[in-house]
């Protein structure tokens, strides 16, 4: 019975080493290892010699029955020694990416789910996964006193007995990336297109400290994040009337230990997350502010005040000086794994860093800026500035506003067009334009909006076309629209301003008369269904590629910029319909093919587990994301261009993730990867 005992004693509690700010420098040399950023909820690993786990967070929450379906899993690799072990436990989303966000739903699920039902069972529609990267004890061994580089060759010797469960984060050191002929920064920009947080470095030689904070491990983020305490709440307005407006934030100075007010936010936010916060905050308010000095009244209007005992997370751009507010918040969530008395306001070296870095994901160096490009603009604008596009000035609004909940402005989105109008203008040449604009920025209950018609207010330059509505509804003029056509930078950097995200065109072009021409190009689109990815669509492209060069045409692949992927031909025809006759053609033979992962029917019944190879884009009133167009989604992805090779090596959705900035860079490296498609145009096969 002893024996027993002591075999199902779980070794105890190890209070986490913790990283510093490396304040926008990553470190290099041969000393230093490289991890990646995780987005989850630190915890402490703890197994005893049977099996019995228990998993503990960051300030000592017990995590084990909230997280049951990990309990033993790390057992078989152990041989029956006990362990503890420092990790994260994240969970995906459909795109394989971490993501915070599914977590803290999970979380808010569970426990409203336990104080009813007691529900410890996994939540199968919401996986978790720890991802270890440190070994602190193994055995009755404590390796706190060795060094990491010693800790991490143990901790990668474990035989993981379930990755999809428990796995070793991954971990570069600077001799092995240069031995690849790379560099820290060519990982970190590899973590920026995959959509991580950023990277951690390790000095090979470090110890772990326990609840210590030393320069041994430095955090190099490409978002910046950082946790607050709600102090107060205001009521929504307008379509947000008897909902959570917006929580007004605060955190310990760092020098006094007194609460301070350091700002609010309003967006990031589900309907189900504001009402959620919205009933615990009526329960715990409180007549006055909790502050130390009382905050500015312009900020405090109609504000209800609440106990300082929760805890959240907030992304955002820049932490002023002068004011200590931070600014450009999104709302990631409550944090129910930290305490109050632990939230620090950024302090005085935080603030520098925030307002003299680089956007995030950016390099430090700053391109060049060509005569016919918009400069990029600065970090903190007026309300208005005007700029050089080409031969021609323009007034910009707004530049500093977030577009994006990852904090990506107006101001970065007029740079991306305006750096990647070389490649993109000759795929918008000729073919009226239909935006998907997004005044407010991306989000859930943000307005967005296609727009055929040329707007109101639109500059007398802006060369239009005017064509015969294919909808019920006329446009402007009696069964016409009139759409804009976008043939140089500065129409470009309008769209851009007007918060035109994503761009849309038809497979044809008009001609100077303003006649539509016949179709010039085939397209493909290759939609993911339920249960699958992008990965699946490079599947279908490679078989589709060889039924397109049977007929004697070449295929052209980019990324959708969101779950798929497109094809293009460049084609020559005199009949309109026939390009949509011939891709169904070839879309129902590769459904006869193999029914069980190709479907050639829009239906969403026909297409949980299948590709759906949309034919239908090629119907003279369709049109399709532009090439290197940026997309409405949660981070700033473009559509993008890629090779064969990629296609044929893409075995994870992040393979072919590409951000903004990513788009740049591959740009500079490749050129346009669609620039022989007019030129390898083919007459279009009979049917």
């Amino acid at each position: 019975m002893a024996g027993r005992a002591a075999s199902s004693r779980v070794p105890q509690w190890v209070e986490p080493m913790l990283a510093k700010v490396d304040g926008g420098r990553l470190q290099q040399g041969p000393e230093w290892a490289y991890e990646y950023k995780l987005d989850g909820y630190r915890a402490c690993m703890q197994t005893a010699a049977d099996g019995t786990t228990m998993l503990t967070s960051r300030n000592g929450i017990d995590f084990t029955h909230e997280f049951a379906d990990l309990a033993g899993v790390l057992a078989p690799a152990l041989d029956g020694r006990p362990a503890v072990l420092d990790g994260e436990i994240v969970t995906y989303n459909q795109n394989g990416q971490i993501d915070f966000g599914l977590l803290q739903e999970r979380r808010g699920r569970y426990q409203t789910h336990r104080a009813s039902t007691r529900r410890t069972e996994p939540f199968d529609d919401a996986p978790v996964r720890f991802l270890a990267f440190d070994l602190l004890q193994l055995g009755t061994t404590s390796l706190l006193r060795e060094p990491y580089e010693k800790r991490r060759a143990q901790l990668a010797a474990l035989s993981m007995p379930d990755p999809y469960r428990v796995s070793v984060v991954r971990g570069f050191t600077f001799t092995e990336l240069a031995a690849d002929r790379r560099t820290p920064q060519d990982l970190l920009d590899h973590v920026a297109a995959t959509g991580h947080e950023g990277l951690v470095a390790k000095l090979l030689s470090s110890p772990y400290l326990p609840g210590k904070r030393p320069a041994y491990w430095l955090k190099h983020a490409l978002i910046q994040t950082t946790e607050v305490i709600i102090c107060g709440w205001r009521p929504g307005q307008n379509r947000l009337s008897g909902s959570l407006g917006g929580l007004l934030l605060g955190g310990h100075d760092p020098d006094t230990g007194e609460l301070v007010y350091i700002g609010d936010v309003g967006t990031g936010f589900s309907q189900a997350a504001r009402a959620q916060l919205l009933t615990r905050l009526e329960a715990i308010e409180r007549r006055r502010h909790p502050f130390a000095v009382t905050p500015p009244r312009e900020d405090t209007v109609r504000a209800h005040w609440v106990q300082p005992e929760l805890v959240g997370e907030v992304v955002f751009r820049q932490f002023t000086r002068g004011a200590g507010r931070l600014r450009h918040t999104s709302w990631r969530g409550l944090r129910k794994d930290r305490k109050p008395a632990d939230v620090l306001a950024p302090h005085a070296r935080e603030r520098v860093d925030a307002e003299t870095a680089p956007a995030p994901g950016r390099r430090s160096t700053p391109r060049g800026n060509e005569p016919s490009r918009a400069a990029a603009a600065p970090a903190q604008l007026g309300p208005k500035v005007t700029v050089q596009a080409g031969n021609r000035r323009l007034t910009l609004s707004n530049l500093d506003k977030p577009l994006y909940p990852s904090g990506f402005t107006k101001g970065e989105v007029v740079h991306y067009y305006s750096h990647v109008a070389e490649v993109l203008l000759p795929h918008l040449a000729g073919r009226p334009v239909t935006f998907i604009r997004f005044p407010d920025g991306v989000g859930e209950g943000k307005q967005q909006f296609f727009e055929k018609n040329v707007p109101n207010g639109a500059p007398d330059w802006l060369p239009t076309v005017a064509l015969p509505s294919t909808g019920s509804r006329s446009g402007r003029g009696e069964g016409t629209i009139t759409y804009a056509l976008l043939e140089e930078l500065a129409a470009l950097v309008w769209a851009a301003n007007m918060a035109a995200l994503e761009l849309h065109v038809p497979q044809w072009q008009v001609d100077r008369a303003g006649g539509r021409r016949p179709p010039d190009r085939l397209v493909f689109d290759l939609d993911p269904g339920p249960g699958t990815s992008i990965v699946d669509c490079c599947r279908v492209a490679e078989r589709l590629r060889e039924l397109l060069a049977a007929g004697g045409l070449t295929a052209f692949a980019k990324t959708s910029g969101s779950k798929g992927m497109q094809l293009y031909c460049g084609i020559s025809t005199d009949d309109p319909a026939t390009p949509s006759a011939y891709a169904k053609k070839l879309a129902q033979q590769l459904a006869r093919e193999t029914p069980e992962t190709v479907t050639a029917v829009m239906a969403n019944a026909q297409r949980t587990g299948r590709v759906f190879i949309d034919w239908s884009q090629n119907n003279p009133a369709k049109t399709t994301i532009a090439p290197y167009s940026l997309r409405g989604r949660d981070h700033p992805t473009a559509s993008t261009p890629i090779t064969w090779a990629e296609v044929e090596d893409c075995s994870h959705v992040a393979q072919l993730t590409f951000t903004a900035e990513d788009v740049l860079d591959r740009v500079q490296q490749h050129g346009d990867l669609l620039a022989e498609l007019d030129e390898t145009r083919a007459p279009l096969p009979a049917r």
